[in-house]
């Protein structure tokens, strides 16, 4: 596999690759914590289905501002890109 090019940088893959399997990772656990989180609210605030559905969009739009804080920490980790 050719290094993309842009300019006179060069895609680093293992760093790219590290991000998005830390990232694939860290998603299925935030994702899956807002759904559950959602339902257990509800259920403890003895809200109905719909209230249940609003609440779970809610901690998922939480756990997308979650993830994109986290690549942005991470690629200051692991630099997406180098110089050639």
């Amino acid at each position: 596999m050719q290094p993309s090019t842009s300019g006179n940088r060069t895609i680093a893959w293992p760093s790219v690759i590290t991000v998005i399997s830390a990232a694939i990772l860290i998603g299925a656990e935030v994702f899956g914590a807002a759904f559950a989180g959602g339902w257990a609210l509800a259920i403890l605030l003895g809200l109905d289905d719909v209230a249940a559905h609003i609440l779970q969009a809610v901690l998922f739009g939480i756990g997308v501002l979650i993830m994109i804080a986290f690549i942005r920490a991470a690629q200051r980790v692991e630099p997406f890109t180098r110089r050639a």
